[in-house]
């Protein structure tokens, strides 16, 4: 009887995981967004590929419109002098590299925290991700 019970819960747990998780449709889908930042020359985009339901890659750019480049690790040239600007770059960067990786291991927007500092690019991947994932729902087969 105990056996039972234990394979019971088991199985309730494993389908509990399995709905735990958003299943996507398969594709590859890119969203651009500039968030709530419409006033600022900024993109967050992302792309990301869907197989058997979940995501198998993600890339996440922010790109400026203005000067033409990516936001990268060099960014911070631009604020030469500013050490408050420096930070939030430095801080952003860590965001643009962390928040992929985090989305890939939980499979769920809501569970990607933002980094500490790093709010601006958060909103943007997160936003950049639910255009991605709203063009998967109008597509048809």
């Amino acid at each position: 009887m105990f056996r039972k019970a234990i394979i019971v819960i088991t199985a309730i747990l494993m389908v509990s995981l399995l709905y735990a998780r958003p299943h996507y449709k398969d594709g590859t889908y890119m969203g651009v967004s500039r968030s709530c930042y419409t006033q600022e020359p900024y993109y967050g985009i992302t792309k990301i590929t869907v197989e058997r339901g979940l995501i198998v890659s993600i890339s996440f750019i922010v790109r400026d419109s203005l000067k033409h480049e990516d936001f990268s690790e060099t960014y911070e040239r631009h604020f030469a002098g500013n050490p408050e600007y420096i930070k939030q770059c430095r801080n952003d960067w860590q965001g643009i590299c962390s928040y992929p990786k985090s989305l890939l291991q939980h499979q769920n927007i809501s569970k990607v925290d933002a980094t500490s500092g790093a709010t601006w690019s958060y909103n943007l991947f997160k936003d950049s991700f639910n255009q991605a994932v709203g063009k998967m729902k109008h597509q048809t087969r």
